[in-house]
């Protein structure tokens, strides 16, 4: 059956990947971005232009319009989801919002791996005072503002809500975060690694397995928060050692005591951050392993390396 579906963002990466994906399946997809990033659908799809985080521009946006399905790729703080439920309350069948792995940074499980509940996600503080939306505090607020979005949307329940807790999106030279090049571009120029713990694993998906999740997520009936990893997790010292392994090369490293997550490299942790996806596979999702796809990105980023 085919569907009227927005796609709140989706001119890159994985987003672009998820458009191509619904398109190809006959339904009828509209984009909303600020229209600054070309697009290469065409005539194939319905574009939108609004900042999403501007509630004017939004609510007169949509004035009138419903829709199917509606994917939020920009969601961002408590202040976005508050947009969303005032533009589309009672006008989407179904709202899927694009979460994170990091919403459980912190976040002790209950078990070997983070189930989706072990996030009290409706206990959590919202911050509607704090700059949200200053340019400047986006990364300092990145991980707060995932998990006070999807905590709005939850106590707001207005919404026919799914939070798609993706794992660490790893995808080509096209990966706007530039995390992966980076152990790429390391290993080449020779550094050495400075690691915390080469056993704090972390889950991780490519960007083709992200899409198609998505894709099936919005095929579906189910409400809730839901994760998507790949199985295969890895900590930062052993991604490095997979890069080196793949491109042939020599490796250096070098444990570091008392580090923040994130500071010695990208996916450098003090902690395992690892995703239950039982909740995903019971429902009828089947991921795939990280060894299916991930030298070949590996590869696609040494040819890009300069």
């Amino acid at each position: 059956m085919h569907k009227d579906i927005l796609v709140i963002g989706g001119t890159r990466y994985f987003g672009k990947l998820l458009v191509q994906r619904l398109v190809r399946a006959g339904h009828r997809v509209t984009i909303a971005t600020r229209g600054y990033a070309p697009d290469p659908f065409g005539s194939r799809i319905e574009r939108i232009r609004v900042d999403r985080r501007n509630e004017t521009a939004m609510r007169a946006a949509f004035a009138g319009k419903r829709y199917d399905l509606v994917f939020d790729q920009m969601c961002y703080s408590p202040l976005d989801a508050a947009i969303a439920v005032r533009t589309f309350a009672g006008k989407v069948g179904r709202y899927v919002m694009t979460s994170t792995i990091d919403v459980y940074r912190g976040v002790q499980p209950s078990g070997g791996a983070l189930l989706e509940s072990d996030l009290p996600v409706l206990a959590q503080r919202i911050d509607t005072q704090y700059p949200w939306h200053d340019p400047k505090r986006a990364v300092e607020s990145y991980v707060a503002g995932k998990v006070q979005a999807e905590a709005y949307l939850y106590r707001d329940g207005s919404l026919p809500l799914v939070t798609a807790r993706l794992a660490h999106v790893l995808g080509g030279p096209e990966e706007f975060t530039g995390r992966l090049s980076w152990y790429v571009d390391a290993l080449r120029s020779s550094m050495a690694l400075r690691y915390t713990d080469a056993q704090a694993q972390l889950s991780f998906i490519g960007t083709q397995e992200a899409a198609a999740f998505l894709d099936w997520v919005g095929s579906q009936s189910f409400t809730g928060p839901v994760n998507a990893a790949s199985q295969g997790a890895l900590s930062a010292h052993a991604l490095y050692e997979r890069v080196a392994d793949v491109l042939d090369a020599p490796s250096r490293t070098q444990q570091v005591a008392g580090m923040a997550p994130g500071v010695l490299s990208p996916f450098d942790s003090p902690e395992a951050l690892v995703l239950d996806t039982g909740r995903a596979a019971q429902l009828g999702f089947r991921f795939s392993h990280t060894d299916m796809w991930l030298d070949n990105v590996i590869r696609q980023h040494d040819l890009a390396f300069v």
